[in-house]
């Protein structure tokens, strides 16, 4: 029977615990001592161990990040802290979720966009928070829009070199100010292209469309891939690419016989 446990919506399997300790026995060369043993056992629990610490530290530091800011908000008189001797982890969290649950509510009837209006006509008579309010609102509709094409694709695109291919994700196109700039007649897309391994920072292009590879990846396999420098590969049944640039093509069909 099959010792591994899959989960189709990652496209893969995971290795439990004892295949784990198989591969760790199996690297070692020559017979094995007690210390040696130990070794592997030990290089074991930190492979299996290490994951979930991180990911309980992550989720701890972030729940306890949103409860001190918004448990101050929260009156004495509601918070269970007051009333219990131990405080309640995560209360914050879910006083933020139902919050900003009821704030879209309220947002998608007329009462509640009439409100939205006449608040954003107010911070538009305000010169400095108007442009910051502006410019944070069209990146919050751009990361969160159910409707939108940004950062919904994979991409290679020939960076730094016509040899030398890089992932980036596809974004959007250039605006007719900028369009009518650019040097080559045809249509242009705009690409972010993430560094490794911190994917929060990279370069942003303007290419030619026919100079883009569309690749069948998602964005969450694509940043894993950047993230961990090309050692956590997605499945290779899904990464084919789309399409060929037309100077790729040009290339192969004159190496052609």
């Amino acid at each position: 029977m099959d010792d591994r446990q899959t989960h189709p919506e990652e496209g893969g399997a995971i290795p439990t615990a004892h295949q784990i300790a198989q591969e760790v026995a199996a690297s070692a060369v020559g017979p094995q001592t007690a210390g040696s043993r130990v070794r592997n056992y030990f290089l074991t629990g930190v492979v299996v161990a290490g994951p979930l610490a991180i990911t309980a530290y992550i989720v701890t530091w972030i729940i306890g990040l949103i409860d001190g800011w918004v448990k101050p908000l929260i009156p004495a008189a509601y918070l269970p802290d007051t009333y219990l001797p131990f405080a309640i982890p995560g209360f914050g969290l879910v006083v933020a979720f139902v919050g900003l649950t009821l704030l879209g509510f309220l947002t998608a009837n007329l009462v509640g966009r009439s409100l939205l209006n006449f608040g954003e006509r107010i911070l538009a008579r305000m010169p400095v928070v108007r442009g910051l309010y502006k410019g944070v609102k069209q990146v919050f509709e751009t990361v969160f829009s159910e409707h939108g094409t940004s950062f919904r694709s994979v991409v290679l695109i020939p960076y730094p070199s016509r040899e030398v291919w890089s992932i980036a994700f596809l974004s959007a196109p250039p605006s007719p100010a900028i369009a009518e700039r650019l040097p080559e007649a045809g249509e242009y897309v705009g690409v972010f292209m993430p560094c490794t391994p911190n994917p929060t920072t990279g370069f942003f292009f303007y290419l030619p469309r026919k100079d883009v590879i569309e690749v069948s990846m998602t964005v969450e396999d694509a940043a894993k891939l950047i993230m961990s420098g090309g050692v956590i590969q997605p499945d290779s049944a899904a990464s084919a690419p789309r399409t060929l640039p037309a100077h790729r093509r040009k290339d192969l069909e004159a190496a052609s016989p």
